[in-house]
């Protein structure tokens, strides 16, 4: 998937965010070859969220890639934990929407990042099963499927179009945007990112290896992306993302 995907800037990203790149092919390759397979084999984790044998998978290939490729960096994934330390940490979400991916649904990703001293500095996310793949690295720009990508520049919430993921009822003023949806997942945030949406609020117990790479996206589209205080983090576990107009209205949605 990866070769057809990388036209456009190749030429200046730097040597991690190609690696990231390549790890991406091999996540693609493993989690395709399980999707939808009958034999599938899914469990339940402690925290009541289903892991599947390709999430287990996907995620040990790219630590066994990581340890060869840069060894001394640390990583950080959902199904393996914390490894190592210092100025340089991948972050690996292997198969972000597991729910989706265990029922067939086909919007899943592998989300990628690469953080040095507490800055993300770049970042893949790849939906094989949609045939899209999106990447950035710091002051590089946002891309999908090799075209540059921008946030959109609607400014009034009666002409936007939003997606809402919550734990709670949609607030009333909430519902006077153009379009409402519940999207879920890396899904919302890429889409901000493309313009596609212009914001999306999510508080359903995202996580740093949840939001990471689609947060650097977002940014280098042009978009904002912090968390439900307003702070730009993706380790606060909520995220709002937006073109940067409607920011401080979805914060007070958010509230």
């Amino acid at each position: 998937m990866g070769e057809g995907l990388r036209r456009g800037p190749a030429p200046n990203l730097s040597a991690d965010l190609e690696l990231a790149l390549r790890l991406a092919d091999t996540a693609d390759a493993i989690s395709l070859a399980r999707f939808r397979a009958l034999d599938l084999v899914v469990e339940t984790k402690q925290d009541q969220s289903p892991v599947t044998e390709a999430d287990r998978e996907v995620e040990a290939e790219l630590r066994a890639i990581l340890a060869q490729e840069r060894a001394e960096d640390a990583i950080l994934g959902e199904e393996e934990g914390e490894l190592g330390s210092g100025r340089r940490r991948w972050v690996i979400d292997p198969i972000d929407g597991t729910r989706n991916y265990a029922r067939g649904v086909p919007v899943w990703a592998t989300l990628l990042a690469l953080a040095i001293d507490g800055r993300l500095e770049a970042a893949v996310v790849s939906a094989p099963a949609l045939g899209r793949r999106w990447w950035a690295a710091r002051g590089e720009g946002a891309y999908a499927n090799g075209e540059r990508i921008r946030v959109s520049a609607v400014a009034r919430l009666e002409d936007a179009s939003l997606s809402v993921a919550l734990g709670r009822p949609v607030p009333p003023r909430a519902r006077e945007a153009w379009h409402l949806r519940a999207l879920g997942d890396f899904w919302q945030h890429v889409l901000v990112a493309e313009g596609a949406l212009d914001g999306a609020i999510d508080e359903l117990g995202v996580t740093f290896w949840d939001l990471a790479a689609v947060q650097l996206v977002v940014e280098e589209a042009g978009g904002r992306f912090t968390d439900a205080e307003g702070v730009a983090r993706s380790d606060g576990g909520s995220a709002v993302s937006s073109n940067g107009h409607l920011h401080e209205l979805l914060l007070g949605l958010h509230g």
